[in-house]
């Protein structure tokens, strides 16, 4: 199974146990069901950005995630050939509109068929995890990224143990800081972090930190993290003792070591955070709230429920692919189990509208879409299972 694989699987498993649909929820923008949503919703005026072939067979390029930072972008994925076979690829852009292939060098038998899933970048440069299933239990294979001075991305070399072996259950998100960079993920013990210097060439792993994993008031998850001031904030969901649904949770950290829990207020439906950015300094989270997504915002007073958005379908399992940020706009694209869609926020995340995008995208495995925003413009990667492209646009639309 893929990374992502791994963590629908617990989001199914979970939501099941929640209980079924419910009414049709209101959408983002006040109106009562999709009809009216899709009437009201943003056209931005996509353009499509050409993505050369990488080096090597030819094959349908793969796209993942989406970065960008110190006026440079990255794109990350792979390249799959007719035979089911994959390899990493990558893609990075001075100005966001001409890309250039980068240089792949991979070290390790699963390290030359990895997809890259995550990216993130500070000062320019990249970091970057990638996964491959395989072995005889058929676990996602992980490898850390790393990007030298002449541009290409090496395989950072890690013993097994450190995203694998027996307690290991998922590897979710790679964050950028001033202090380096932190992966979050979760492990038999619970949440977990695995946090890295600038260079990012060695990751170590905090499993069983006090808050960040389980215990007696809980069992926890975490999915995406975000540097802030202060060090990091993770999130994620905790499950209390004798409940079968979610609370929302946020870890703040000085280091990516140590940990302090915050859970909030939950109700009877199922809830948890799995994206986070910063709006203006504020961080802002998104995740799964009952039949709809949701967003969390932090205030002085603490984390306060911010506005709905959308509803998940009868089938699947719905996720928050991508949340980023730029000036006072949010923007989110999340899978409701059956498709792919995209939201955007004026005001930290208090009400919603949704986008068109340029290609529809079913959700399912092999699936994806990604964003990333600078200034008036912003990014969309999409993978719909059989091709895959990249557009952007100037603003978020009329």
């Amino acid at each position: 199974m893929s990374v992502r694989q791994v963590v629908a699987v617990f989001g199914l498993f979970a939501l099941l146990l929640a209980g079924c649909d419910g009414p049709a929820p209101p959408t983002g923008d006040g109106s009562s069901g999709p009809t009216s949503a899709a009437a009201s919703a943003l056209r931005p005026g996509w353009q499509a950005l050409t993505l050369p072939a990488p080096p090597g067979d030819a094959g349908r390029l793969l796209v993942r995630d989406l970065a960008a930072c110190s006026g440079r972008w990255f794109l990350v994925g792979g390249v799959a050939d007719t035979g089911g076979g994959t390899r990493p690829a990558a893609w990075t852009s001075v100005d966001g509109t001409t890309w250039t292939s980068l240089p792949v060098r991979a070290d390790s038998f699963y390290g030359r068929q990895n997809v890259l899933s995550s990216v993130a970048c500070r000062d320019g440069t990249a970091a970057v995890i990638g996964a491959k299933v395989g072995g005889a239990h058929g676990y996602p294979r992980i490898s850390t990224w790393r990007q030298r001075a002449d541009g290409a991305l090496v395989e950072v070399q890690a013993p097994f143990e450190t995203y694998g072996g027996p307690k290991a259950v998922n590897v979710s998100r790679l964050a950028a800081g001033p202090p380096g960079w932190l992966i979050v993920g979760n492990r038999s013990a619970g949440a977990a972090s695995w946090v890295s210097a600038p260079d990012a060439a060695e990751f170590a792993l905090v499993e069983g930190a006090p808050e960040l994993a389980s215990d007696a008031v809980g069992v926890t998850w975490a999915f995406d993290a975000v540097a802030v001031p202060a060090g990091w904030l993770a999130v994620g969901g905790l499950l209390p003792a004798g409940r079968i649904d979610r609370d929302p949770a946020v870890w703040s950290s000085p280091d990516g070591r140590s940990w302090r829990r915050t859970v909030l207020p939950g109700g009877s439906e199922y809830e948890e955070l799995q994206r986070v950015a910063l709006v203006g300094g504020v961080p802002v989270a998104v995740g799964l709230r009952g039949a709809t997504f949701g967003a969390w915002r932090q205030e002085a007073g603490g984390w306060v429920a911010a506005g709905a958005f959308g509803r998940r379908s009868s089938s699947g399992v719905p996720v928050v692919a991508s949340l980023v940020a730029a000036g006072d706009r949010l923007f989110a694209a999340v899978a409701d189990g059956t498709r792919y869609s995209v939201w955007v926020s004026a005001d930290r995340g208090g009400s919603w509208r949704q986008a068109a995008m340029p290609l529809e995208a079913g959700a399912g495995a092999d699936r994806d879409v990604a964003l990333v925003a600078v200034g008036d413009r912003w990014w969309l990667a999409v993978d719909d299972g059989s091709r895959a492209g990249l557009w952007s646009a100037s603003g978020p639309g009329a």
